[in-house]
C-alpha cells in the first residue's frame, strides 16, 4: 500500500505522538525520576557510541575546523541575541512583560549538545564537528550566558559555583561517556560500524525520551494554564519566527562561506539550537521563583518546535544521495 503524501515521515509521527503523550498523561513523581535516569542514560550511550564509531583522524580533524566553530558560535552568542534585541517591540506588542523577557533569555542560551550531534547524524553532516562545536558551546555558555543576561534581560549573573556545577555536569554525562567510546574503540569500534544501521535508533531514541520528559516537565508546571490562548499562538508565532531566520540564515551562510555539505548540515544543526537542559538551572539562579515558570515557557515552546522541525529536516537531509 503506498504511503499518502500528506503524511509527515515515520520519526515525525513519532513526536508527535511522544508530544500528544506527555501532554495527556505526563511523567511525574517517581515516573519522572525514572525518566530522567533513562534519558540521561541514553544520552551517555548516544556519546559513547559515537566516540567508538568516530576515527581519531576524524575527531582531530573536528577539532582543528575552526572556521565551522567560529561561524556557530557566532550563531550562538551573537545572532541570536542581536535577533532577539530588533525583534523586542514583537515580542513585547504580542507577549506579557515577562513572556517577553524569557524569548530574551532564550536568545542568549548556549546550544543544545544532545539534540544537534543526533540530528547531525541523521542527516548526514559532520557528526565529529558537531561533537566539538556543540560541547564547546554548552561549556563557553556557562561563562557568556550571564554577561548576556546582565545586557539583555536582568542585571546579575550566574554564581560561581552555578557555573562549575554546569562545567562538571557537561564533563560527566558527555564527554566521559565519548572518551570512553575513543579508549575502546580498537574493541568496539568494528561492532558500532557494522551495526549501524540498527544503532541508529539509539540516536531516535535518545531525542523522543528528551522530548517526552521536557514537555512532562512542562506541562506539570501548567503549561496549558500560565497564559491565555490568544497570548499562547503569540508566543508560539513567536518561536516559529525566530527558528526561521536562524535556520535560513544559517543555511545561507553555510553556503555563502564555501562549507562543505556535510559542514553545512552540521552549521544548520548546531547553530539553530537553544538548551533547554541549561536553560532551567540557570533560569532558577537569575530569577525570582515566582516568575521562573513564565520565563522559562518561551524555552520550553521553542525547544519543542526545534525538535520537530530539525526532525523533518534531519530526514530530508538524509534522503539525498551521498
Amino acid at each position: 500500500m503506498t504511503r499518502p503524501r500528506f503524511l509527515p515521515d515515520n520519526f515525525t509521527l513519532l513526536l508527535l505522538t511522544v508530544v500528544t503523550l506527555a501532554s495527556l498523561w505526563p511523567a511525574q513523581g517517581a515516573v519522572a525520576q525514572g525518566f530522567e535516569w533513562l534519558t540521561t542514560a541514553a544520552i551517555a550511550l548516544l556519546f559513547f557510541l559515537h566516540g567508538a564509531k568516530l576515527s581519531r583522524a576524524a575527531v582531530l580533524a573536528g577539532l582543528g575546523h575552526w572556521r565551522l566553530h567560529a561561524l556557530v558560535l557566532a550563531c550562538t552568542f551573537v545572532l541570536f541575541p542581536l535577533l532577539g534585541w530588533l525583534l523586542k517591540p514583537l515580542f513585547a506588542a504580542l507577549l506579557t512583560p515577562d513572556l517577553a523577557l524569557g524569548m530574551l533569555f532564550l536568545c542568549t542560551l548556549p546550544a543544545t549538545v544532545q539534540s544537534a550531534i543526533a540530528f547531525t547524524a541523521m542527516a548526514r553532516g559532520n557528526v565529529s564537528a558537531a561533537v566539538c562545536s556543540a560541547s564547546a558551546s554548552s561549556l563557553i555558555g556557562v561563562f557568556i550566558t550571564p554577561l548576556l543576561v546582565s545586557a539583555l534581560v536582568v542585571q546579575g549573573g550566574v554564581s560561581a559555583s552555578g557555573e562549575l556545577e554546569a562545567v562538571g555536569h557537561i564533563m560527566l554525562q558527555l564527554m566521559l561517556p565519548f572518551a570512553a567510546g575513543q579508549l575502546l574503540q580498537p574493541w568496539v569500534g568494528g561492532f558500532v560500524k557494522r551495526h549501524a544501521a540498527g544503532l541508529k535508533f539509539v540516536d531516535q531514541g535518545s531525542i523522543l525520551l528528551v522530548v517526552y520528559t521536557a514537555f512532562s516537565a512542562a506541562v506539570v508546571e501548567g503549561l496549558w494554564k500560565q497564559v491565555p490562548p490568544t497570548v499562547l499562538v503569540g508566543l508560539v508565532a513567536a518561536c516559529c519566527l525566530l527558528l526561521a531566520l536562524v535556520l535560513a540564515l544559517t543555511t545561507w551562510g553555510g553556503r555563502a562561506l564555501g562549507f562543505a555539505s556535510a559542514d553545512q548540515i552540521t552549521i544548520v544543526f548546531c547553530g539553530s539550537k537553544k538548551s533547554l537542559a541549561s536553560g532551567v538551572p540557570m533560569a532558577k539562579v537569575l530569577f525570582a521563583a515566582p516568575t521562573v515558570g513564565v520565563m522559562l515557557l518561551p524555552l520550553m515552546i521553542f525547544h519543542q518546535i526545534q525538535l520537530m522541525v530539525c526532525a523533518v529536516l534531519a530526514q530530508k537531509y538524509a534522503k539525498r544521495a551521498p
